[in-house]
């Protein structure tokens, strides 16, 4: 997955996959850690199709 700068940006960034997974579980939609390409840290996104959901 590609980020754009200014999307970088603007989402939050978790230092670890185990703090962004814990975000994702809690949150009342389906997100999914992902691992940014321009700042190395975790962020979160909605986009789900083809990939492995977190919840069981």
């Amino acid at each position: 997955m590609r980020t754009r700068p200014g999307i970088c940006a603007r989402k939050a960034r978790y230092p670890s996959l185990a703090d962004a997974t814990a975000v994702a579980l809690r949150a009342s939609i389906t997100l999914r850690p992902y691992r940014c390409a321009l700042c190395r840290d975790w962020h979160l996104t909605s986009r789900t199709k083809g990939m492995r959901s977190l919840r069981p």
